[in-house]
């Protein structure tokens, strides 16, 4: 466990960087990603899905400007797929679309983190430094502290000049996001199945309801107004000494399944649930269980009460 104290700087090896350019980038993506993308500076960076035309989750791109590149911090292993799906789009659209293989993505966290950069502790503020790396808060909570994307050696020294040095595996970083109830990609929303309401995107900043079309937007703006919203992405503690469930274990409630489980390490994780269910527990009378352990859900402190 990292303590609270702590100012912490990892390496996120399951993390890449598409690099999209050209005269035609915003309007292209504006198209396409749930959020308003003339949002996107070179002083804020950005959080968004792409999304079926059904709505449903493909990926998530955590956005930042560099010079006249937008940098899309996505998952490595899925990086080819979201390369491919932007390139059907693209028709006419004078953009490029490519990978980045000579950068990184690092993250910083703990208390006075944003400030050490010089940036204020709010949601996107961005900053390039001189060597060629963009420092910003991350876009969906502040509280998750800094996302770095550059090359690995100017990263490293822009830690160190911070006094910080990177780790290079991302657990700290796991449990701290897990903690604050934050998802992370296909780990956690199921890919042509979740639909982003349920899975906190407003809340965490994904979402515009005023910018126009993109693709699944009517479905995504019809849960909205309908306040449609039957499940939800939660926090849940258990045993940490004992192994953290599979993702989609089921979560049952007095013997109803009411849920399944997401990305866990020891003692934390995420759990998509029911609301009803939720709502209806009776004190001690029922314990959500997932197998043979017991699961205690929390509510993100973002959402709303």
């Amino acid at each position: 466990m990292t303590d609270s104290s702590e100012t912490v700087a990892s390496l996120l090896p399951h993390r890449a960087v598409l690099a999209l350019a050209g005269a035609d980038t915003e309007s292209f993506l504006q198209g396409l990603v749930s959020n308003d993308v003339q949002k996107l500076t070179a002083e804020h960076a950005l959080y968004a899905a792409l999304l079926t035309p059904q709505g449903k989750f493909l990926h998530e791109l955590i956005m930042v400007r560099r010079g006249d590149a937008v940098l899309v911090d996505c998952e490595a292993a899925r990086r080819a797929d979201l390369q491919r799906r932007l390139t059907v789009y693209r028709l006419r659209a004078k953009v490029t679309i490519a990978p980045a293989d000579d950068l990184v993505v690092a993250v910083a966290f703990g208390p006075g983190v944003a400030e050490t950069f010089g940036l204020a502790p709010v949601a996107g503020t961005t900053k390039v430094l001189d060597s060629g790396v963009a420092v910003f808060v991350d876009p969906r909570l502040a509280e998750l502290g800094l996302r770095l994307i550059g090359p690995r050696e100017a990263v490293v020294a822009a830690l160190a000049g911070a006094g910080l040095t990177l780790s290079e595996g991302g657990e700290a970083y796991d449990r701290h996001r897990l903690l604050l109830g934050v998802p992370d990609g296909s780990r956690d929303i199921a890919v042509d199945r979740g639909f982003l309401l349920e899975n906190n995107f407003e809340e965490l900043n994904g979402v515009s309801f005023t910018k126009g079309c993109y693709v699944g937007q009517e479905l995504t703006a019809r849960t909205k107004h309908r306040a449609n919203i039957r499940k939800r992405l939660y926090t849940v503690h258990f045993d940490p000494a004992a192994e953290p469930p599979a993702p989609d274990t089921p979560i049952l409630l007095g013997g109803k399944e009411v849920g399944a489980m997401r990305s866990a390490v020891a003692g934390i994780g995420l759990a998509v649930l029911r609301l009803d269910d939720l709502k209806e527990r009776e004190g001690d009378a029922h314990v959500f269980t997932a197998g043979e352990l017991v699961v205690e859900p929390v509510r993100p402190s973002f959402l709303a009460g």
